[in-house]
């Protein structure tokens, strides 16, 4: 199997995976206090991003996009009963941005409701709003949500994106625990997930372009699947992808034969419910990263063609 078709084979199977087990995305009636009701919003705001990239990019066959669009429909539709769910969750917290957050990757494929579109903007006009305290990383993916829906930034992207670790440049060796996140998710806001590489400030890609197999050396060998799916999302994020062989050879022996992707190590043990929480996020990275990593792949190989 050549490495284009190894990636390619790893997003269909997780699709696969995915669209099997649709019913995980279940939203929780009873919340328990300490959560919130808006939990289990995002896992289908994340099964939205990853539609959109797949619609994007074109590199589906028929038979994934079909089911890439079965499950946007199916969360869309079933599960947040074609949006009223997010309004409820709107209304009973009126300062919280998971609803629009959610929202927008389902608006920006079609799916749409009015309602909660004025009930997102009435709330943004509250002081409260931006006044909301969370990390740095967070405050830029805040602002680019707020562009992407229409509303002006609470913090202007180039300010949000100053106050993040990867704005620094630091030392590379400190890249641990969630630091490893808020590097890859700087790297998906600041493209759009993906869409747009050119909005890496050029240091910061020349940084990536020089730390990044390393950090992909150190989670291969640490199997932590779920951070290594993501850089991989990163080095496909760059002007100049690698697509570093070793790290996909690692990610893909990895993936079950059934599509599910293990965080780390090998699969968890445990009911489905629990089981399909614990990975289906990392398998919605294998979707991704194959998706972008394909694309990438091709663009290559016309480029090669042409020249």
């Amino acid at each position: 199997m050549s490495g284009i078709q190894q990636i390619h084979e790893v997003g269909a199977k997780a699709l696969r995976w995915l669209h099997a087990h649709r019913d995980g995305f279940r939203l929780d009636d009873s919340p328990p206090p300490e959560a919130g009701m808006l939990d289990r919003f995002k896992p289908l705001g994340e099964l939205a991003l990853i539609g959109k990239v797949i619609f994007r990019e074109g590199v589906a066959g028929s038979q994934q996009a079909s089911l890439a669009r079965s499950l946007l429909d199916h969360a869309w539709h079933e599960l947040l009963d074609s949006g009223h769910r997010l309004l409820e969750g709107q209304r009973r917290e009126p300062l919280s941005p998971v609803p629009m957050e959610v929202y927008v990757p389902f608006k920006e494929l079609g799916y749409q409701h009015q309602g909660l579109e004025a009930a997102v903007r009435l709330n943004h006009r509250l002081s409260s709003w931006s006044r909301i305290e969370v990390l740095p990383v967070r405050r830029l993916g805040l602002s680019t949500i707020e562009r992407r829906f229409g509303l002006p930034a609470s913090l202007p992207e180039d300010e949000a994106f100053r106050r993040t670790w990867l704005a620094a440049r630091p030392e590379p060796w400190t890249v641990e625990g969630h630091i490893g996140y808020d590097i890859t998710h700087t790297v998906f806001h600041l493209t759009d997930w993906g869409e747009s590489p050119a909005g890496l400030p050029p240091e910061i890609a020349e940084y990536l372009a020089l730390w990044l197999p390393v950090w992909l050396d150190d989670w291969l060998d640490l199997k932590r699947w779920d951070l290594l799916g993501e850089l991989l999302v990163v080095d496909a994020c760059l002007p100049e992808p690698t697509l570093d062989a070793a790290a996909w050879r690692g990610f893909a022996a990895a993936q079950e034969p059934d599509g599910a992707m293990p965080v780390f190590e090998g699969m968890p043990e445990g009911d489905p419910e629990s089981v399909f929480d614990l990975v289906y996020h990392s398998t919605l990275v294998a979707a991704f990263a194959s998706a972008l990593a394909v694309s990438r792949s091709l663009s290559d190989l016309s480029s090669a063609a042409s020249a």
